[in-house]
């Protein structure tokens, strides 16, 4: 009998009644090899039993070797915790972001062994309580349209100063134009400015989705992500404008098709207008124009101020695209102004009217170099270049 080496005389007893009474194990609520023996089935809780400071995007996994499980409960401050078994009933996990910060959670399992015998844990899992968290607002805003040479900007509430850090952060970092993955890459410009540019400009008339996956995410030693967010903006059709300032003409795209060409002016000798490829920050209907803002002493000739209409801000320093009707016998034929794109008041309220924040504005016709930290000037960075300045090269 391969149970008479477990049992003692009560045992023998027990077992010749059942004999008697043509009565089974089961029939009586008693388990198959239950008295007096342990389960072989060892069950194993991760993190390990009374973990402190866990991060809350650990899954609690509950195994079980030489057995199966027949319960799991989670517990916490907001209640049972979420969790699936596995096909084969060995392995149990909890859902995906169901653990917050600095919170206690009860975990409680059971399992039998191939003869039906029990065996049941308890343990108890704490979750870090951080010191900061980390979070970003973002340019362009959510629910924003913009011209299709607007970069993707995130300022941060704190500060990343290694490269170990920016790196945790951004490879939690995903953008994607109409829900498909975009080639593009992240620049850190300071310890709190991260830029992401596409390898050319978006495509017109896109959507584009900015997806963080922080929650539960350890940046710092001190710093945390503290939850996940979604951004989306679109862009208007593709303008893009190109200025040539030797022939004196703008020739304006939309979409890929010429769709006005507009004489103009542009910076005269000592003034010259910046080659590059600028993004149109900012729209003014009227703005008051003040060569003492640039550094021009007002007892100087060159000095003046005049208020100007349908004004496009294209660099920190003050070169805007505007109405210039003074200028008009010089449009086309001469580079007049002081770094400003000048026009006929009709073709700039028509520029204005059909611009928005973040059309591209390409400016050929001299040695003057658009300076990087001067207005949006990202697209005159070469690609290898710029992909340098991910933490994740």
């Amino acid at each position: 009998m391969p149970h008479r080496r477990l049992l003692g005389p009560v045992g023998l007893v027990l077992g010749a009644s059942l004999a008697l009474s043509g009565c089974s194990f089961g029939q009586l609520g008693i388990r198959a090899g239950s008295i007096g023996a342990a389960s072989a089935a060892t069950i194993t809780v991760t993190p390990a039993p009374s973990a402190t400071s866990v991060a809350p995007s650990a899954p609690v996994v509950v195994t079980v070797a030489q057995g199966r499980l027949t319960g799991v409960v989670v517990t916490g401050p907001a209640g049972a915790v979420p969790g699936a078994l596995s096909v084969d009933g060995r392995t149990w996990t909890s859902t995906e972001g169901a653990l917050d910060y600095a919170a206690t959670y009860t975990v409680a399992a059971a399992a039998v062994d191939r003869i039906g015998l029990r065996t049941e844990l308890s343990s108890t899992v704490t979750t870090v309580a951080p010191s900061a968290f980390v979070g970003y607002t973002t340019s362009p805003r959510a629910g924003a349209t913009v011209g299709v040479g607007m970069p993707l900007r995130l300022t941060l509430d704190v500060k990343l100063g290694t490269p170990g850090a920016r790196a945790a952060f951004e490879k939690r970092l995903a953008v994607t134009v109409d829900a498909m993955p975009a080639e593009g890459a992240w620049r850190w410009l300071t310890d709190n400015v991260v830029v992401y540019r596409p390898r050319s400009y978006w495509p017109g008339n896109a959507e584009v989705t900015l997806t963080s996956a922080l929650r539960g995410i350890k940046i710092t030693t001190s710093v945390w992500g503290e939850s996940d967010r979604s951004v989306t903006f679109r862009t208007g059709p593709a303008m893009i404008s190109y200025v040539d300032m030797l022939t004196k003409q703008m020739r304006v795209t939309k979409d890929g098709a010429t769709v006005r060409t507009i004489p103009i002016t542009t910076g005269k000798a000592g003034f010259e207008t910046r080659s590059g490829i600028k993004v149109i920050m900012d729209k003014e209907l009227t703005r008051i124009m003040d060569a003492a803002t640039g550094g021009t002493d007002e007892d100087d000739p060159e000095y003046y101020r005049l208020e100007v209409e349908y004004a496009m801000r294209l660099t920190y320093s003050g070169e805007f695209l505007h109405a210039a009707p003074w200028s008009v016998r010089h449009q086309g034929r001469d580079n007049v102004s002081h770094g400003c794109t000048g026009m006929s008041t009709p073709d700039a309220a028509w520029l204005y009217g059909n611009s928005r924040i973040g059309d591209v504005v390409v400016y050929t016709g001299n040695d003057r170099a658009m300076e990087s930290s001067n207005g949006i000037a990202v697209w005159n960075m070469s690609w290898a270049r710029w992909q340098r300045g991910s933490a994740l090269t």
